[in-house]
């Protein structure tokens, strides 16, 4: 259920970001760049062929055969979004799931060392690779994935990443802080479970008497209240928690004590 729910993220991300329609020719073009041969009928997507188809006839009214050069070096701001969002479009996946995300993109081997200046020049670092003979450009770092989707146009869906993000952390946290306080439990009830058989033991013995007043004292705040901490008898007895402490270690030696026959 969860990987559907993360699929259909990716898949909203990208179609919000096939969604866009420029209302500059000149990011008209510097998408149809980025997309390449996408923008020539070969769409890895119906959402992808049909922003192409868009893109073309926005540009002529009837379609061009043609994808325009893009010359990046200058290139205005929005022209390079742009241009992005067509190479992620035409040659990007991405994956979300509880590892973080995880994006490539897939290109020529010969455009790699370019791409990656580029991803750079705007702030987006990422590493390489060659895999089957063609260049993977990756980043894991869910921040700057999810600036880079923010920087090719996307909005409403990166929003719904965060906010899926900030609930896994919550709930990580949650689930941190309740697995220690059930072992806070679990160590207290066994401890408790252990001083009130050394209590039982010494009142069967005759030897509880034996104690200090405090010692007597702790002995019976625990019987009365087996499931208590130390800081809570410390609390109701008026002691310090060391004091309490210290009287239980009094306690078990006592329990611990060999009495010899006859006395």
């Amino acid at each position: 259920m969860a990987e559907t729910r993360e699929r259909e993220l990716v898949q909203a991300i990208r179609a919000e970001l096939a969604g866009i329609d420029p209302p500059r020719a000149c990011c008209r073009g510097a998408e149809r760049a980025g997309l390449g041969v996408a923008a020539l009928g070969r769409a890895r997507s119906p959402v992808v062929a049909r922003l192409a188809v868009r893109l073309a006839e926005a540009d002529d009214g009837a379609g061009n055969s043609d994808v325009p050069p893009f010359a990046w070096a200058d290139a205005r701001d929005h022209c390079r979004a742009a241009w992005l969002r067509g190479r992620f479009l035409a040659a990007g996946s991405l994956s979300l799931g509880a590892r973080g995300a995880h994006l490539e993109l897939v290109v020529p081997l010969d455009e790699g060392p370019e791409l990656g200046r580029r991803l750079e020049d705007v702030g987006f670092a990422t590493s390489s690779r060659v895999r089957r003979g063609r260049a993977v450009l990756t980043s894991k770092r869910t921040d700057t994935i999810l600036a880079f989707l923010r920087y090719c146009g996307a909005g409403a869906t990166v929003l719904e990443v965060e906010s899926r993000l900030v609930m896994r952390q919550l709930q990580g946290h949650l689930n941190r802080v309740l697995n220690a306080e059930t072992a806070n439990l679990e160590r207290t009830v066994a401890s408790s479970a252990r001083q009130v058989a050394l209590i039982e033991q010494l009142e069967a013995e005759g030897r509880l008497g034996q104690l200090s007043a405090v010692d007597q004292s702790v002995a019976r705040a625990r019987k009365d209240a087996p499931e208590a901490s130390f800081t809570e008898l410390s609390r109701t007895l008026g002691l310090s928690r060391a004091r309490v402490q210290r009287a239980f270690g009094r306690i078990e030696a006592a329990a611990s004590t060999v009495v010899p026959a006859g006395e």
